[in-house]
Protein backbone atom coordinates (compact mmCIF):
# COMPACT_ATOMS: atom_id res chain seq x y z
CA UNK A 1 0.00 0.00 0.00
CA UNK A 2 1.11 3.66 -0.53
CA UNK A 3 3.03 4.87 2.38
CA UNK A 4 1.13 7.35 4.46
CA UNK A 5 -0.03 10.11 4.86
CA UNK A 6 -1.60 10.11 1.72
CA UNK A 7 -3.42 13.38 0.28
CA UNK A 8 -6.85 12.69 -1.47
CA UNK A 9 -8.93 14.38 -4.21
CA UNK A 10 -11.80 12.03 -4.41
CA UNK A 11 -13.75 10.04 -2.69
CA UNK A 12 -16.43 7.35 -4.36
CA UNK A 13 -19.30 5.71 -3.81
CA UNK A 14 -19.55 6.66 0.03
CA UNK A 15 -22.96 5.93 1.96
CA UNK A 16 -23.97 9.09 4.13
CA UNK A 17 -26.30 8.95 7.46
CA UNK A 18 -29.18 9.41 5.24
CA UNK A 19 -28.84 6.46 3.25
CA UNK A 20 -27.24 8.85 0.32
CA UNK A 21 -24.33 7.05 -1.96
CA UNK A 22 -22.17 10.01 -2.53
CA UNK A 23 -18.66 10.95 -4.35
CA UNK A 24 -16.57 13.08 -2.15
CA UNK A 25 -14.06 16.01 -3.90
CA UNK A 26 -11.30 17.39 -1.47
CA UNK A 27 -9.05 20.21 -2.10
CA UNK A 28 -6.31 20.57 0.33
CA UNK A 29 -8.07 20.39 4.06
CA UNK A 30 -11.19 21.20 2.90
CA UNK A 31 -14.55 19.21 1.05
CA UNK A 32 -14.96 21.09 -2.07
CA UNK A 33 -17.68 19.19 -3.62
CA UNK A 34 -20.54 16.34 -2.68
CA UNK A 35 -21.89 14.82 -5.98
CA UNK A 36 -23.99 11.86 -6.85
CA UNK A 37 -22.03 8.26 -6.78
CA UNK A 38 -20.07 8.44 -9.76
CA UNK A 39 -20.15 12.34 -10.88
CA UNK A 40 -17.02 13.08 -9.21
CA UNK A 41 -13.21 13.41 -10.74
CA UNK A 42 -10.00 12.86 -9.98
CA UNK A 43 -6.43 13.93 -11.55
CA UNK A 44 -4.54 11.42 -9.51
CA UNK A 45 -5.60 7.71 -9.34
CA UNK A 46 -3.27 7.62 -6.45
CA UNK A 47 -5.87 10.38 -4.89
CA UNK A 48 -8.80 8.25 -5.35
CA UNK A 49 -10.34 6.09 -2.65
CA UNK A 50 -13.23 3.69 -3.15
CA UNK A 51 -15.68 3.50 -0.12
CA UNK A 52 -18.49 1.35 -1.51
CA UNK A 53 -19.86 -0.23 1.65
CA UNK A 54 -18.34 2.45 4.11
CA UNK A 55 -20.36 4.93 5.95
CA UNK A 56 -18.42 8.32 5.85
CA UNK A 57 -18.73 10.59 9.21
CA UNK A 58 -17.28 13.65 10.54
CA UNK A 59 -13.96 12.27 12.49
CA UNK A 60 -14.57 11.74 15.63
CA UNK A 61 -12.57 14.52 18.27
CA UNK A 62 -12.15 13.64 21.93
CA UNK A 63 -12.65 16.86 24.14
CA UNK A 64 -10.97 14.95 27.14
CA UNK A 65 -7.91 12.47 27.38
CA UNK A 66 -5.35 12.02 30.11
CA UNK A 67 -2.01 11.10 27.75
CA UNK A 68 0.23 11.26 30.30
CA UNK A 69 -1.82 8.89 32.29
CA UNK A 70 -2.66 6.76 29.62
CA UNK A 71 -1.99 2.80 29.59
CA UNK A 72 -0.48 3.06 32.99
CA UNK A 73 -2.76 0.39 35.09
CA UNK A 74 -0.12 -2.33 34.25
CA UNK A 75 2.93 -0.35 36.29
CA UNK A 76 0.89 0.27 38.74
CA UNK A 77 -2.00 -2.43 39.31
CA UNK A 78 -4.50 -0.08 41.86
CA UNK A 79 -6.87 -1.50 43.74
CA UNK A 80 -10.37 -0.89 42.08
CA UNK A 81 -12.16 2.05 43.76
CA UNK A 82 -13.14 5.45 43.39
CA UNK A 83 -12.12 8.91 42.66
CA UNK A 84 -10.29 9.44 45.43
CA UNK A 85 -7.83 6.35 45.88
CA UNK A 86 -7.53 6.51 41.99
CA UNK A 87 -5.50 9.86 42.99
CA UNK A 88 -3.66 8.25 45.47
CA UNK A 89 -2.08 5.61 43.41
CA UNK A 90 -1.50 7.62 40.79
CA UNK A 91 0.17 10.29 42.30
CA UNK A 92 2.42 7.42 43.96
CA UNK A 93 3.53 6.34 40.35
CA UNK A 94 3.88 10.06 39.22
CA UNK A 95 6.46 10.91 41.50
CA UNK A 96 8.75 8.52 39.90
CA UNK A 97 7.96 8.67 36.01
CA UNK A 98 10.96 9.99 33.52
CA UNK A 99 9.83 11.71 30.71
CA UNK A 100 10.51 9.34 28.51
CA UNK A 101 8.51 6.71 29.79
CA UNK A 102 5.65 9.10 29.78
CA UNK A 103 6.20 10.45 26.18
CA UNK A 104 6.17 6.65 24.81
CA UNK A 105 2.46 5.89 26.82
CA UNK A 106 1.18 8.94 25.46
CA UNK A 107 2.27 8.17 22.03
CA UNK A 108 0.86 4.68 21.77
CA UNK A 109 -2.29 6.51 23.14
CA UNK A 110 -2.52 9.15 20.05
CA UNK A 111 -1.77 6.58 17.19
CA UNK A 112 -4.63 4.08 18.79
CA UNK A 113 -7.02 7.03 18.90
CA UNK A 114 -5.87 7.76 15.55
CA UNK A 115 -6.28 4.27 14.02
CA UNK A 116 -10.23 4.21 15.40
CA UNK A 117 -10.48 7.72 13.65
CA UNK A 118 -9.65 10.36 15.91
CA UNK A 119 -8.21 13.46 14.23
CA UNK A 120 -8.50 15.84 16.87
CA UNK A 121 -7.75 15.63 20.90
CA UNK A 122 -7.77 17.86 24.06
CA UNK A 123 -5.44 16.16 26.86
CA UNK A 124 -5.27 17.65 30.58
CA UNK A 125 -1.73 17.22 31.72
CA UNK A 126 -0.76 16.63 35.31
CA UNK A 127 1.05 19.26 36.96
CA UNK A 128 3.32 17.27 39.13
CA UNK A 129 4.07 17.50 42.49
CA UNK A 130 8.11 17.86 43.49
CA UNK A 131 11.29 19.21 41.97
CA UNK A 132 10.21 18.30 38.21
CA UNK A 133 6.40 19.62 37.76
CA UNK A 134 6.64 20.25 34.11
CA UNK A 135 7.84 16.43 33.52
CA UNK A 136 4.20 15.59 32.06
CA UNK A 137 4.50 18.90 29.78
CA UNK A 138 7.83 18.00 28.25
CA UNK A 139 6.31 14.59 27.14
CA UNK A 140 3.44 15.59 25.76
CA UNK A 141 4.24 18.66 24.23
CA UNK A 142 7.35 16.32 22.48
CA UNK A 143 4.60 13.92 21.23
CA UNK A 144 2.50 16.86 19.98
CA UNK A 145 5.53 18.27 18.03
CA UNK A 146 6.16 14.30 16.54
CA UNK A 147 2.71 13.92 15.28
CA UNK A 148 1.62 17.34 14.20
CA UNK A 149 1.06 15.99 10.34
CA UNK A 150 -1.30 13.08 11.87
CA UNK A 151 -3.68 14.50 14.68
CA UNK A 152 -4.44 18.16 16.32
CA UNK A 153 -3.59 18.37 20.00
CA UNK A 154 -4.40 20.63 22.03
CA UNK A 155 -3.14 20.54 25.64
CA UNK A 156 -4.74 22.38 29.11
CA UNK A 157 -2.26 22.59 32.00
CA UNK A 158 -3.76 20.57 34.92
CA UNK A 159 -3.11 21.40 38.70
CA UNK A 160 -4.30 21.15 42.41
CA UNK A 161 -4.83 23.12 45.26
CA UNK A 162 -0.93 22.41 46.03
CA UNK A 163 0.53 23.60 42.72
CA UNK A 164 1.87 27.03 42.74
CA UNK A 165 0.66 30.41 39.97
CA UNK A 166 4.48 29.74 38.81
CA UNK A 167 4.63 26.40 37.54
CA UNK A 168 0.94 26.58 35.72
CA UNK A 169 2.10 29.67 33.92
CA UNK A 170 5.83 28.14 33.09
CA UNK A 171 3.64 25.58 31.40
CA UNK A 172 2.07 28.28 29.72
CA UNK A 173 5.47 29.11 28.72
CA UNK A 174 6.27 26.21 27.31
CA UNK A 175 3.40 25.88 25.02
CA UNK A 176 0.36 24.97 26.84
CA UNK A 177 -2.88 26.27 25.68
CA UNK A 178 -5.19 26.31 28.27
CA UNK A 179 -5.70 26.43 32.36
CA UNK A 180 -7.38 23.60 34.26
CA UNK A 181 -7.67 22.19 37.32
CA UNK A 182 -10.34 20.26 39.62
CA UNK A 183 -11.70 23.17 42.37
CA UNK A 184 -14.73 20.56 43.66
CA UNK A 185 -11.36 18.52 45.14
CA UNK A 186 -9.49 21.53 47.10
CA UNK A 187 -10.16 22.31 50.40
CA UNK A 188 -11.87 25.52 49.91
CA UNK A 189 -13.63 25.38 46.06
CA UNK A 190 -14.94 28.76 45.82
CA UNK A 191 -11.22 29.95 46.12
CA UNK A 192 -9.34 27.63 44.21
CA UNK A 193 -12.20 28.23 41.54
CA UNK A 194 -11.42 31.92 41.43
CA UNK A 195 -7.96 31.65 41.27
CA UNK A 196 -7.79 29.61 38.14
CA UNK A 197 -9.89 32.34 36.77
CA UNK A 198 -7.89 34.96 37.92
CA UNK A 199 -4.67 33.21 36.08
CA UNK A 200 -6.69 32.09 33.02
CA UNK A 201 -7.73 36.17 32.77
CA UNK A 202 -4.61 37.31 33.39
CA UNK A 203 -2.69 35.09 30.78
CA UNK A 204 -5.93 35.27 28.34
CA UNK A 205 -5.79 31.96 27.34
CA UNK A 206 -8.68 29.02 27.67
CA UNK A 207 -9.94 27.45 30.48
CA UNK A 208 -11.26 23.98 30.98
CA UNK A 209 -11.74 22.69 34.37
CA UNK A 210 -13.12 19.52 35.72
CA UNK A 211 -16.37 20.31 37.27
CA UNK A 212 -18.39 18.93 40.34
CA UNK A 213 -16.77 15.07 39.61
CA UNK A 214 -18.86 13.73 42.47
CA UNK A 215 -22.80 12.63 43.74
CA UNK A 216 -23.27 14.61 46.68
CA UNK A 217 -19.96 16.84 46.94
CA UNK A 218 -19.63 20.74 46.39
CA UNK A 219 -21.16 22.86 43.26
CA UNK A 220 -19.22 25.18 41.61
CA UNK A 221 -20.22 24.97 38.45
CA UNK A 222 -23.00 28.11 39.43
CA UNK A 223 -20.06 30.61 40.23
CA UNK A 224 -18.17 29.36 37.80
CA UNK A 225 -20.88 30.45 35.23
CA UNK A 226 -21.25 33.79 36.50
CA UNK A 227 -17.65 34.34 36.51
CA UNK A 228 -17.08 33.28 33.02
CA UNK A 229 -20.26 35.08 31.63
CA UNK A 230 -19.14 37.49 28.64
CA UNK A 231 -15.86 36.05 28.40
CA UNK A 232 -14.17 35.90 24.71
CA UNK A 233 -12.00 32.68 25.68
CA UNK A 234 -13.63 29.50 25.16
CA UNK A 235 -14.67 28.02 28.20
CA UNK A 236 -15.25 24.37 28.86
CA UNK A 237 -16.61 21.93 32.12
CA UNK A 238 -15.68 18.55 32.35
CA UNK A 239 -17.35 15.53 34.07
CA UNK A 240 -20.05 17.66 35.86
CA UNK A 241 -21.60 14.83 37.66
CA UNK A 242 -22.85 16.70 40.73
CA UNK A 243 -25.24 18.38 37.85
CA UNK A 244 -27.28 15.20 37.53
CA UNK A 245 -28.13 14.85 40.79
CA UNK A 246 -29.70 17.63 41.51
CA UNK A 247 -33.58 18.42 41.77
CA UNK A 248 -35.04 18.72 38.31
CA UNK A 249 -35.79 23.19 38.78
CA UNK A 250 -33.15 23.46 40.67
CA UNK A 251 -30.85 21.59 37.60
CA UNK A 252 -32.51 23.38 34.82
CA UNK A 253 -32.07 26.69 36.26
CA UNK A 254 -28.38 25.64 36.56
CA UNK A 255 -28.28 24.95 33.14
CA UNK A 256 -29.88 28.08 31.73
CA UNK A 257 -26.95 29.76 33.54
CA UNK A 258 -24.29 27.53 31.91
CA UNK A 259 -26.06 27.92 28.06
CA UNK A 260 -26.32 31.54 28.76
CA UNK A 261 -22.23 31.95 30.03
CA UNK A 262 -21.91 29.19 26.53
CA UNK A 263 -19.62 26.92 28.44
CA UNK A 264 -19.23 23.58 26.88
CA UNK A 265 -20.19 20.76 28.87
CA UNK A 266 -18.16 17.30 28.46
CA UNK A 267 -19.23 14.06 29.18
CA UNK A 268 -16.96 11.33 30.34
CA UNK A 269 -19.34 8.23 30.33
CA UNK A 270 -17.14 5.51 30.74
CA UNK A 271 -14.55 7.20 33.95
CA UNK A 272 -17.18 8.52 36.21
CA UNK A 273 -19.64 5.12 35.54
CA UNK A 274 -16.57 3.10 36.43
CA UNK A 275 -15.52 5.75 39.40
CA UNK A 276 -18.90 6.78 40.86
CA UNK A 277 -21.26 4.91 43.23
CA UNK A 278 -18.86 2.81 44.96
CA UNK A 279 -20.14 3.55 48.49
CA UNK A 280 -23.78 3.15 47.57
CA UNK A 281 -23.51 -0.77 47.52
CA UNK A 282 -27.49 -0.81 46.97
CA UNK A 283 -29.11 1.28 43.90
CA UNK A 284 -26.05 2.61 43.00
CA UNK A 285 -26.30 5.62 41.29
CA UNK A 286 -24.66 6.08 38.01
CA UNK A 287 -22.45 8.94 37.28
CA UNK A 288 -23.09 10.74 34.46
CA UNK A 289 -24.05 14.46 33.91
CA UNK A 290 -27.55 15.19 32.47
CA UNK A 291 -27.24 14.60 28.78
CA UNK A 292 -30.34 14.71 27.53
CA UNK A 293 -31.62 17.69 29.97
CA UNK A 294 -28.29 19.99 28.33
CA UNK A 295 -29.10 19.42 24.37
CA UNK A 296 -32.55 19.82 25.27
CA UNK A 297 -31.60 22.98 26.81
CA UNK A 298 -29.17 24.18 23.95
CA UNK A 299 -25.90 23.89 25.76
CA UNK A 300 -22.55 23.13 23.54
CA UNK A 301 -22.33 19.33 24.32
CA UNK A 302 -19.57 16.72 24.32
CA UNK A 303 -18.53 13.57 25.12
CA UNK A 304 -15.08 12.02 25.75
CA UNK A 305 -12.89 9.14 26.80
CA UNK A 306 -11.37 10.64 29.41
CA UNK A 307 -8.49 7.88 31.18
CA UNK A 308 -7.51 4.91 29.33
CA UNK A 309 -6.38 1.75 31.23
CA UNK A 310 -4.77 3.99 34.19
CA UNK A 311 -5.73 3.96 37.91
CA UNK A 312 -9.15 6.07 36.70
CA UNK A 313 -10.43 3.50 34.62
CA UNK A 314 -8.62 -0.02 33.70
CA UNK A 315 -10.35 -0.48 30.46
CA UNK A 316 -10.94 1.65 27.30
CA UNK A 317 -10.55 0.74 23.49
CA UNK A 318 -9.63 4.47 22.62
CA UNK A 319 -12.62 4.67 20.10
CA UNK A 320 -15.38 7.35 20.02
CA UNK A 321 -17.34 4.54 18.90
CA UNK A 322 -17.02 2.95 22.41
CA UNK A 323 -18.05 5.89 24.10
CA UNK A 324 -21.11 7.15 21.75
CA UNK A 325 -22.38 3.84 22.55
CA UNK A 326 -22.41 4.95 26.47
CA UNK A 327 -24.15 8.08 25.72
CA UNK A 328 -26.81 5.69 24.07
CA UNK A 329 -27.08 3.25 26.61
CA UNK A 330 -26.28 5.22 30.15
CA UNK A 331 -27.62 8.65 28.78
CA UNK A 332 -30.23 7.54 27.00
CA UNK A 333 -29.04 9.78 23.93
CA UNK A 334 -30.31 8.57 20.14
CA UNK A 335 -27.68 7.37 18.02
CA UNK A 336 -27.34 10.78 16.19
CA UNK A 337 -27.40 12.79 19.37
CA UNK A 338 -24.42 10.18 20.71
CA UNK A 339 -22.12 10.19 17.65
CA UNK A 340 -22.50 14.00 17.30
CA UNK A 341 -21.40 14.65 20.78
CA UNK A 342 -18.11 12.78 19.74
CA UNK A 343 -17.69 14.56 16.33
CA UNK A 344 -19.35 18.06 15.72
CA UNK A 345 -20.34 18.73 19.01
CA UNK A 346 -16.55 18.07 20.21
CA UNK A 347 -14.95 20.16 17.45
CA UNK A 348 -17.42 22.87 18.51
CA UNK A 349 -16.56 22.60 22.15
CA UNK A 350 -12.77 22.65 21.16
CA UNK A 351 -13.30 25.68 18.99
CA UNK A 352 -12.32 24.04 15.97
CA UNK A 353 -13.98 24.64 12.56
CA UNK A 354 -16.89 22.29 11.50
CA UNK A 355 -15.53 19.28 9.51
CA UNK A 356 -17.27 16.31 8.04
CA UNK A 357 -18.84 15.34 4.22
CA UNK A 358 -20.31 18.92 3.56
CA UNK A 359 -18.78 21.60 1.27
CA UNK A 360 -16.72 24.07 2.60
CA UNK A 361 -16.59 21.79 6.10
CA UNK A 362 -12.82 20.31 7.17
CA UNK A 363 -11.74 17.40 5.60
CA UNK A 364 -11.68 15.79 8.74
CA UNK A 365 -13.22 12.37 7.68
CA UNK A 366 -13.94 8.64 9.48
CA UNK A 367 -15.45 5.89 6.65
CA UNK A 368 -16.55 2.82 8.48
CA UNK A 369 -17.66 -0.11 7.02
CA UNK A 370 -21.50 -0.69 7.58
CA UNK A 371 -24.73 0.45 6.78
CA UNK A 372 -26.12 3.06 9.18
CA UNK A 373 -24.82 4.86 11.85
CA UNK A 374 -26.68 2.84 15.02
CA UNK A 375 -24.75 -0.36 12.64
CA UNK A 376 -21.74 1.03 12.80
CA UNK A 377 -22.12 2.31 16.63
CA UNK A 378 -23.33 -1.05 17.40
CA UNK A 379 -20.86 -3.24 15.57
CA UNK A 380 -17.45 -0.72 15.71
CA UNK A 381 -16.22 -2.68 12.88
CA UNK A 382 -12.22 -2.64 12.78
CA UNK A 383 -12.42 -1.63 8.71
CA UNK A 384 -11.81 2.17 8.60
CA UNK A 385 -10.07 5.02 6.90
CA UNK A 386 -8.98 8.02 8.88
CA UNK A 387 -8.66 11.17 7.06
CA UNK A 388 -7.31 14.33 8.28
CA UNK A 389 -6.48 17.31 6.82
CA UNK A 390 -7.45 16.02 3.46
CA UNK A 391 -5.01 12.92 3.65
CA UNK A 392 -5.51 9.55 4.32
CA UNK A 393 -3.27 9.40 7.34
CA UNK A 394 -4.61 5.45 8.79
CA UNK A 395 -6.48 2.40 7.22
CA UNK A 396 -7.45 -0.99 8.70
CA UNK A 397 -8.82 -3.85 6.90
CA UNK A 398 -9.42 -7.52 8.55
CA UNK A 399 -10.01 -10.54 7.31
CA UNK A 400 -12.52 -12.71 8.72
CA UNK A 401 -12.94 -16.43 8.38
CA UNK A 402 -16.03 -18.53 10.11
CA UNK A 403 -16.64 -21.92 9.75
CA UNK A 404 -20.03 -23.09 8.91
CA UNK A 405 -21.94 -25.70 11.14
CA UNK A 406 -21.08 -28.98 10.46
CA UNK A 407 -24.86 -30.26 10.93
CA UNK A 408 -27.24 -27.73 9.72
CA UNK A 409 -31.14 -27.69 9.77
CA UNK A 410 -30.85 -24.83 7.14
CA UNK A 411 -28.42 -25.50 4.91
CA UNK A 412 -26.73 -22.52 2.80
CA UNK A 413 -28.09 -22.30 -0.58
CA UNK A 414 -24.80 -21.51 -2.08
CA UNK A 415 -20.92 -22.53 -1.18
CA UNK A 416 -19.86 -20.80 1.47
CA UNK A 417 -17.07 -18.07 0.84
CA UNK A 418 -14.59 -16.66 2.85
CA UNK A 419 -15.64 -12.85 3.97
CA UNK A 420 -12.81 -10.14 3.28
CA UNK A 421 -13.98 -7.35 6.15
Amino acid sequence: MTSLPLPLELLRSATLVDGSRVDVELVGGTVSAVLPAGAGAATDPEGSLDLDGFLLLPAPADPHAHLDKARSWDAIRPPAGDLVSAIASWRAYAAHMPVAHIADRAREQVLAMLANGTTAVRSHVDILLGDAPLRGVEALLLVRQELDDLIDIELVALSGQETPDRDIEAALDLGVDAVGGAPHLALDPQGELHRLLDLAERRGVDVDLHTDENLDGPLTLGDFADRVSGWLQNVSAGHCVRLGTLPVVERDALIAKVVGARIGIIANPITNLFLQGWDHPASTPRGLTPARALLDAGARFAAGADNVRDPFNPLGRSDALETAMLLVVAGHLTPTEAYAAVSSGARDVLGLPAAGPLVGAAAELLAVRGTSLPDVIAAAPADRFVIHRGSLVASSTVLRHVALPARSTHPPTRAPQLEKR
